[in-house]
């Protein structure tokens, strides 16, 4: 029996393309109340807990609003975005695809809200994932493992038969620590640095076979 009891996706920068959507919201509320955002500050985002990125926001900008505000505000315009159109990275789907088919259990780790799921589903077009755990639904976001541990538990997978796809810092040291093996694919941000996880341009080049046996070598055959 292979080792691998599950995939666990992030989707922000690693399913689904959609960090520009999130760092030109920022832009967008920062310029409304007459300040300037720049890309460098965005980038510390990448994969934060909301809440968290929103303090960092208020605390860097002359937005005056609570951060729960900044949540909703950041939430509903990148969920409009995704209803015009869900940019997919690539590979993504066909790996998904592929895992389904073979009935592996998939489970969807984001910080992001609630209502940015139904427009990737629906793009989907199946029910791809056994369990989704967003950042609304944990009490401690990325990087700690709790989104991970609950995602495990919730699917009935011991953490060290999982294994994670993820595309920013904070997001592979929550699947590390969460006892995963992590498969980091850069995107935004770089990935240099961190100790154990396995670092692959694309998730193109990923298959089945590799996830099957990356689970017991720790490494990328």
């Amino acid at each position: 029996m292979s080792d691998l009891g599950a995939v666990l996706w992030d989707m922000d920068g690693t399913l689904v393309d959609t960090e520009p959507y999130w760092i030109g919201a920022e832009h967008d509320i920062v310029r409304e109340h007459g300040g300037h955002w720049d890309d460098d500050l965005a980038k510390q985002l990448v994969g934060n807990d909301l809440l968290v990125s929103a303090r960092f926001i208020i605390e860097n900008s002359t937005v005056s609003w609570t951060p729960e505000r900044v949540v909703e505000e950041l939430v509903r315009r990148v969920t409009a975005q995704l209803e015009r159109h869900v940019p997919w990275r690539p590979g993504a789907r066909e790996l998904l695809h592929s895992l389904t088919a073979d009935g592996i259990p998939t489970a969807l780790v984001t910080m992001s809200y609630s209502p940015l799921i139904p427009p990737v589903m629906a793009a989907l077009g199946v029910d791809a994932f056994d369990v989704v755990i967003t950042g609304d639904r944990v009490q401690r976001g990325k990087p700690h493992p709790e989104p991970y541990l609950t995602a495990a538990t919730e699917l009935g997978v011991e953490p060290a038969r999982c294994v994670a796809l993820e595309d920013s810092p904070t997001g592979v040291r929550s699947a590390l620590a969460a006892g995963m093996t992590t498969i980091g694919i850069p995107h935004v941000v770089p990935l240099d640095g961190i100790e154990d996880v396995i670092l692959v341009p694309s998730l193109t080049v990923l298959d089945l076979a590799q996830l099957r046996s990356v689970v017991s070598d720790r490494r990328l055959a």
